[in-house]
């Protein structure tokens, strides 16, 4: 019999969960425990900020208008690069009355990151910035974003909500198998995690075999990673004289990379468990942007702090639901860093029906592509631009180049496929395998992935009269 007890709020808050009758206590109990606490929540509605997450349209509109108008206010003040922005257009913060408004505003891209490198974008001094997070640049130098501390609980907050969405209680065991470190991937689950009283495995990516054993030994109820890793590690269970039933996993959050329904279906038989697509990036806060529920109908944006618009790639045109277009994201409660219309490339339609969860929050589709030239390698964002300005600095091969793209064994691989001078094609081949390390510990440096160098002979590389075809992508997801 499972005795649960605690306050009747919105949002999940079991303070005790025993288990009676059963014959001795440790860990064999505090696995019944999860186990009939996931029996308990299958088919109920659970839900993290139950106010808001079923806020109706009205309600949330004036949210968004109202943390607009502050946010619009604090970038005019505080950032000078969004002051002249609002200049040029002969724009003031009064003249963002409503959320109808924001079609006012101009928009920032990535390239205006770059340009305002390290700190050019941050909204408050330095010392009230608690945490710093980079991405890989085509230049060599990382996109920055900084946090101040109620940035962080912002971030925890629609993470906890994320792992809610996939039955995730305190009572669960989430094993975080995202990279730690610069990447934002592993410390927002783990923020996330730990805000609804969870028990964290930190577990980092790598390593597979002993993630199994964590997963097996500790109880892993849910698992936040990559789709392809996610399989990777399906197929070692297996390898490993294994299978599902010897481990409680009961969901999967996985994101950082494209993924196709074929793949979701694939993960849930191998790993007999319900896998969620969650997204996020960076320059908005990280993962928990958006993120599945239950019904794996769409996104659930968390719109009262991210405020999405989907736009023409060519014209800037604001798109109606259902059409597919550009995202484009407005932070309208973050401090240290805000960003206002910024272009995500990322390709993808919104609808606001209300979910069959019960949630009103805006749904996204699955990404459906990009509107860049940016490829997404085991969770890193890759530019051929970034091999581009490599190969230049170094000065030592052709500037005709080529990325590969294949997944093997779940994984991605990318090799870069270099053209060689007349003159370094005759070199003998010491030379040349010297030469090929000497470029991947350059690209690696940039990357922030691992590649794989090609030499081939001059002329190889198919020549285009119009756009140069830099990416060949075999993955099938």
């Amino acid at each position: 019999m499972v005795v649960l007890a605690g306050r009747s709020t919105g949002k999940v808050n079991l303070t005790t969960c025993t288990v009676a009758g059963s014959a001795q206590a440790g860990f064999s109990d505090f696995r019944i425990e999860r186990v009939l606490l996931n029996r308990l929540w299958e088919g109920t509605k659970v839900y993290w900020n139950k106010p808001v997450e079923t806020m109706n349209r009205e309600e949330m509109t004036n949210l968004q208008s109202t943390r607009l108008q502050e946010t619009v206010q604090r970038v005019y003040r505080k950032v000078p690069f969004y002051r002249n922005k609002m200049q040029e257009q002969g724009l003031l913060p009064e003249d963002i009355t409503n959320l109808g408004d924001i079609v006012k505003l101009p928009f920032i891209s990535k390239q205006d990151m770059r340009g305002n490198y390290p700190y050019g974008l941050f909204a408050v001094p330095l010392a009230e910035i608690v945490r710093i997070h980079a991405s890989s640049g085509t230049t060599g130098k990382p996109t920055v974003v900084g946090y101040t501390k109620r940035d962080i609980g912002i971030w925890s907050e629609v993470m906890a909500r994320a792992l809610t969405y996939a039955g995730a209680s305190k009572l669960s065991c989430i094993q975080v198998a995202y990279g730690y470190g610069l990447f934002t991937g592993g410390l927002g689950a783990h923020y996330g995690a730990e805000m609804i009283g969870a028990s964290v495995i930190p577990a980092s990516s790598g390593n597979t075999s002993r993630q199994i054993l964590l997963m097996k030994d500790f109880g892993t109820s849910v698992l936040c990673c990559t789709p392809s890793y996610a399989l990777y590690i399906a197929e070692t269970i297996y390898e490993m004289g294994l299978s599902p039933k010897d481990l409680s996993l009961k969901a999967g959050i996985f994101g950082a990379e494209p993924w196709s329904e074929r793949m979701r279906k694939e993960i849930e038989d191998r790993l007999h468990i319900k896998a969620l697509d969650i997204y996020g990036l960076s320059e908005i806060i990280g993962p928990g942007v958006a993120c599945e529920c239950e019904c794996q109908d769409g996104l659930h944006i968390s719109e009262d702090h991210f405020y999405p618009e989907i736009v023409n790639p060519l014209t800037g045109e604001v798109l109606p639901d259902g059409e597919k277009g550009e995202l484009v994201l407005t932070t309208i409660s973050k401090e240290g860093m805000p960003m206002v219309r910024y272009r995500t490339r990322d390709l993808t339609v919104l609808n606001h029906d209300v979910c069959t969860c019960g949630r009103t929050l805006v749904r996204m589709g699955k990404v459906l592509g990009r509107s860049d030239d940016m490829l997404i390698i085991r969770g890193v964002n890759v530019f051929p631009s970034q091999v581009e300005s490599v190969l230049l600095s170094l000065g030592e091969t052709s500037p005709h180049y080529q990325l590969i793209v294949d997944r093997e064994d779940n994984l991605d691989k990318l090799t870069v496929m270099v053209e060689l001078t007349e003159e370094m094609f005759s070199d003998e081949v010491r030379g040349l395998e010297d030469l090929e390390h000497k470029i991947q510990g350059a690209l690696a440096d940039v990357l922030l992935v691992s590649a794989k160098v090609r030499l081939v002979s001059p002329k190889s590389i198919e020549r285009s009269e119009g756009k140069a075809k830099r990416v060949i992508d075999n993955r099938k997801i």
